[in-house]
């Protein structure tokens, strides 16, 4: 059997179990009638907190994300979009399949000069030129997610200082839009427009926490819903939950100074054996060359690969957390 066969082989191997595991892993007809269930029980109680923990579990599910899909989006093309719109950059999915192209391409090229393997550059270039420009928009999204956590509780205390002042909700969100720079002050802006042109305060916050797919966000849009179907001091709500955020941030930065041994080690350890193999590549091609022509070691590299992806997976879980 040839490489190709191989290949071939694993691959109709492992879509066969895929698609087993959805199969048999369907909608549990239990499960289902007991959401049913408990549906009809919160619809009929007459309990505010089981009002409000109905308010609450669907607010939550309106927002969970489907299967590859983003949520607010209905299509890979839309979450793509949407995605390029949380970076806070004016990209368009063209520029940015456009990139995608000349990267896989550029180095395709390059190491098909340096190789000789057409197939190992192809590879090389398609894998290269779908995760450089991912992991750029996951670097902006990042930065501009962080950048929204870390004023977002000032703009909650700014809102709260409104409501205690007697200005309405309205008003006082058009204040924070004014007062709070950065992309807390877009957001309630473009809040702000939506409702001037008709929206209603709750689809514009949900239109926006789809689109910005932040918890903290979500947690203030859900606060708000609640309030509005029970009642209650929306002040003293938001002050507690703009504590509460607080404390969460300086939660995530203990983690993070905690776990950041453990993640240069992680990084070290999982990307060493490339650094090395791509620089004996560079150095001396022909010392590599049995990779790339005996069926043996690249079968043993290609097992070398899967072991450790599923180490760098196991490591990357061990030193993630969520709050």
């Amino acid at each position: 059997m040839g490489t190709l066969q191989l290949l071939l082989l694993i691959g109709f191997l492992f879509v066969v179990m895929v698609a087993g595991y959805l199969i048999l892993s369907g909608p549990s007809a239990g499960r289902e009638s007991h959401r049913r269930l408990q549906a009809v029980r919160y619809r009929h109680s007459e309990s505010t907190d089981a009002k409000v923990e109905s308010q609450l579990k669907k607010a939550i599910a309106a927002r969970k994300p489907k299967m590859h899909k983003v949520a607010g989006s209905g299509s890979r093309i839309e979450a793509l979009a949407t995605r390029l719109n949380r970076s806070g950059k004016k990209w368009t999915l063209s520029q940015y399949l456009y990139a995608s192209l000349g990267v896989g391409a550029f180095v395709t090229v390059v190491l098909f000069l340096r190789t000789g393997a057409l197939l190992l550059s192809l590879g090389v270039g398609v894998l290269v030129g779908a995760g450089l420009p991912h992991m750029v928009l996951n670097y902006f999204i990042n930065k501009r997610t962080n950048s929204f956590t870390s004023k977002f509780p000032d703009g909650i205390e700014l809102l709260v200082r409104g409501l205690r002042s007697g200005l309405p909700v309205t008003e006082t969100l058009g204040v924070v839009a004014q007062e709070v720079p950065g992309p807390v002050g877009e957001e309630f802006k473009s809040i702000v427009e939506r409702i001037k042109i008709g929206r209603t305060m709750e689809e514009a916050l949900q239109e926006t926490g789809d689109r910005l797919g932040i918890p903290e966000f979500n947690f203030f849009t859900i606060t708000l819903a609640i309030q509005r179907e029970t009642g209650g001091n929306l002040a003293e709500t938001l002050s507690n939950l703009a504590d509460v955020l607080r404390k969460r941030a300086q939660m995530k930065l203990k983690i993070k100074a905690m776990s950041s041994e453990s993640k240069a080690s992680a990084y070290i350890v999982g990307s060493l054996p490339f650094i090395v193999f791509f620089m004996i590549i560079w150095i001396n091609p022909s010392y590599m060359d049995g990779f790339f022509t005996d069926d043996r070691l690249i079968v043993a590299g290609l097992g070398g690969l899967v072991w450790m992806s599923i180490g760098g997976f196991i490591m990357a879980k061990m030193v993630s957390f969520e709050i």
